[in-house]
């Protein structure tokens, strides 16, 4: 812990002589959203914090380099930020981005997804080790990280049931999927389901595994233990994430190639319908989470520096949120 908490302030002192980036002006008016959006921008290297009630920037700060997906702390008090340019994530203070310390892992580990769990562990995938870290809280010294992995080419995003200490990562040249032991500390399941596999949500049951190919345009639904394939169920094009909705009653795809969102019933594997956003390949669009309570849609369109806010129920685009450069890794706080 010596090692860590000496780089912490090291880190600490450099952060604070490093002036915050610039923050843009008034956007669009709300329509009645509450809560904070967090962004990371992978162009600029920096974290947003966003006032949805007014739909303005608040704080923006620097952050790693190519800095990608996000997760919230348990209490929701940090933010975290995995660096895919690098080996480690970054943690920040979700009321004004204040850069509280990070953990370094192994070398090429290309962090490009992690989930912060409700019992302080946070599981980080390797990309560029072919494995996934598990650590027992936010500062942990790197030595006593647990990786988990064969080695080869790594999960891309990853996926985790609490309650059976299991997760899971997608591997995308491959087009693998992994089913990972925490408990044991192992490797239990792979499986190759398509070409291009990525995007993966996970039902808050556990009893529902997705994943999508972004080659194919499909979503599988899988059997989380075995990783068999249960159902096909074709999407718009390149469905590059999936967003599960917190009732577990639809998954959503977030379809770069053709700027729009698959919504999919959960109980009988059909589309229920088409939500076009930009409608464009052009608009880049990528990351897609829920608000908390499911009513709003936040897609990331990493090209144009927007994030569109979707009205779950009607379909509509509510607004175009202004971020940094390259927008694309999102979290929100209700």
């Amino acid at each position: 812990m010596r090692q860590i908490a000496a780089g912490v302030v090291a880190t600490l002192l450099l952060a604070g002589c490093t002036p915050k980036a610039e923050i843009p002006g008034p956007v669009t008016p709300a329509h009645g959203s509450e809560g904070t959006l967090f962004v990371a921008n992978k162009r600029g290297a920096s974290l947003s914090r966003i006032d949805l009630a007014t739909g303005e920037e608040t704080h923006r700060n620097v952050s790693c380099e190519d800095p990608h997906e996000l997760t919230i702390s348990p209490d929701q008090s940090r933010v975290l930020v995995a660096c895919y340019s690098g080996r480690a994530v970054d943690i920040f203070s979700t009321t004004d981005l204040d850069f509280i310390g990070n953990v370094t892992l192994g070398p090429s580990a290309r962090i490009h997804s992690a989930i912060w769990m409700s019992d302080g562990r946070i599981v980080a995938g390797a990309e560029g080790r072919g494995s996934i870290y598990l650590l027992e809280n936010s500062l942990s010294d790197a030595s006593t990280a647990l990786e988990i992995g064969s080695g080869g080419p790594g999960p891309h995003l990853v996926a985790v049931d609490e309650a059976r200490n299991l997760a899971w990562g997608t591997i995308i040249p491959a087009g693998e999927v992994i089913r990972y032991d925490l408990e044991t500390a192992s490797e239990a399941v792979r499986s190759r389901i398509g070409d291009q596999i990525e995007a993966i949500a996970l039902s808050p049951d556990g009893e529902q595994l997705w994943v999508a190919s972004n080659a194919d345009s499909i979503a599988y639904r899988l059997d989380p233990m075995t990783l068999e394939v249960q159902a096909e169920v074709p999407t718009g094009q390149v469905p590059i994430r999936l967003a599960m909705h917190p009732s577990g009653e639809f998954v959503v795809s977030s379809n770069y190639g053709s700027g729009d969102l698959t919504v999919i019933d959960t109980s009988t594997d059909e589309v229920l319908r088409t939500i076009p956003v930009s409608g464009s390949r052009d608009a880049v669009q990528v990351t897609l989470v829920f608000s908390e309570d499911g009513d709003r849609l936040y897609a990331a369109e990493t090209a144009t520096d927007t994030i569109a806010e979707v009205d779950f129920a009607t379909g509509e685009v509510l607004r175009r949120i202004r971020t940094g450069p390259g927008g694309d890794g999102l979290a929100v706080i209700d």
